[in-house]
């Protein structure tokens, strides 16, 4: 009786092994079926391949361009030229660099066409015009201007920048009108300055931050607030100070305010001012490096301790330095 018994669990397995695997193989069998199916029937036909539909291509690419985007008629007209504009979206970890790189443009390309005025506010989220070839926006700064000036300025081909901009070589242009310069760069002041490297910091032995660029507590007056048109660095009395950037000194004096202090003046409309240092060991019209030790570090003018005021300056107006330093 027991061994019949045996026999038939044994029989039972058996028939639930076998059934198992013939389902296994149909279900294999079934979706190889299909997958070859599929496979024959959607390579070379999908997208955009089939004849007649460059139209639909161009639709479906002017509303990828637009989402998130604010793009000029001229703008999208140019897709219909070798010139054309996607969209992208920055997403976590990205920077300009590898973004450029992903799209084989330039750094400069994405800095100009996106007007970015800082590369290091970037944010996640923010929606970039990409387009189709590396280049830069350029602005007619004079009338009378034409592509064949324009390219010589950049070294570029005037060929190629009259034919993505759909314009003669020689038609005069008015000002303001902006062009796309294929394959042009930024110069290196503008790009430094976007990528915040323009200037060195002026102490390389150890500071904390006092005071930061913008509005703060009045440090003589607690209940006001004050404008800082400045970064406030502390450290020990006697530590010297460096030029941020090479240039010709411009002031070296006294002032109430900044005690010892020194001006710079700078390329491209720049000037930095070190206050309230001990000692000035540089002189007015010395021209000066970043290797150039233009004083040490004090007290002196309107201070409450030993410190550096660090101000920078574009064109007469105070800028925030943290956007500018390495």
């Amino acid at each position: 009786m027991w061994y019949n018994g045996y026999k038939m669990k044994a029989y039972l397995k058996y028939g639930l092994v076998c059934g198992t695997a013939v389902f296994g193989i149909a279900a294999f069998v079934t979706g190889i079926t299909f997958g070859i199916i599929h496979f024959r029937n959607s390579v070379g036909r999908g997208g955009f391949d089939a004849k007649g539909s460059n139209s639909i291509e161009k639709e479906l690419v002017a509303e990828a361009t637009l989402e998130g985007l604010d793009l000029a008629p001229e703008e999208l007209r140019q897709a219909d030229s070798e010139l054309s504009y996607i969209s992208y979206r920055i997403k976590k970890g990205d920077m300009i660099g590898f973004i450029a790189d992903e799209f084989g443009i330039t750094q400069d390309t994405i800095i100009s066409v996106n007007n970015i005025h800082s590369s290091r506010l970037i944010q996640i989220g923010q929606y970039l015009k990409i387009p189709s070839m590396p280049g830069i926006l350029y602005t007619v700064h004079n009338d009378g201007e034409t592509i064949a000036t324009i390219a010589e300025k950049y070294k570029v081909e005037a060929e190629k920048c009259s034919s993505v901009n759909n314009i003669s070589l020689e038609e005069s242009l008015k000002a303001g009108r902006q062009l796309f310069v294929p394959y042009a760069e930024l110069d290196w002041v503008t790009r430094q300055e976007i990528n915040g490297d323009l200037f060195t910091r002026p102490l390389r032995s150890r500071y904390y931050f006092t005071s930061f660029f913008g509005w703060r507590k009045n440090p003589f007056d607690s209940s006001k607030r004050t404008y800082h048109g400045g970064i406030d660095m502390a450290c020990g009395t006697g530590t010297s100070v460096f030029a941020a950037l090479p240039g010709k000194v411009v002031t070296a004096g006294w002032s109430d305010v900044y005690g010892n202090y020194v001006v710079v003046a700078h390329h491209s409309g720049y000037k930095t001012l070190y206050g309230h240092m001990s000692e000035i060991t540089t002189r007015k019209g010395a021209n000066v490096d970043t290797n150039t030790r233009i004083g040490r570090v004090g007290s002196t003018g309107m201070s409450t301790g030993p410190h550096l005021h660090f101000a920078v300056y574009k064109n007469g107006r105070s800028v925030n330095p943290a956007n500018l330093w390495k």
